[in-house]
C-alpha cells in the first residue's frame, strides 16, 4: 500500500485530494507538530490493519464472525 503523509492543517485545507488519495487505495497518515495522530486507510484495508497488528497479542485462534456473534448475542440476545 502506497502512503502518504499530511500534516493537519495540510490535511484541513486539502481534504478532497487526501481522500481521492485513499479512495484510490492509499494510506495518508496525519501528522500534528510533527507526531502521528491519525491515519486514514481504504475501507477495505481496515479489516487487514487490525488483524496485522493484533499478530502476536492474541494468544488463541480466535474467529472474527464467532467473537461478532458472541458480542451482539451478549449486547441484544439471542441473534439470526
Amino acid at each position: 500500500m502506497i502512503t502518504a503523509t499530511a500534516t493537519a492543517t495540510e490535511m484541513q485545507n486539502n481534504f478532497g485530494r487526501y481522500l481521492n488519495l485513499v479512495m484510490s487505495g492509499q494510506e495518508v497518515i496525519v501528522t500534528k507538530n510533527g507526531r502521528e495522530v491519525g491515519r486514514f486507510i481504504p475501507k477495505n484495508a481496515v479489516v487487514s490493519y487490525l488483524t496485522d497488528s493484533l499478530t502476536g497479542i492474541l494468544k488463541e485462534d480466535y474467529s472474527l464472525e464467532k467473537v461478532k456473534t458472541e458480542r451482539l448475542t451478549q449486547k441484544y440476545g439471542a441473534v439470526d
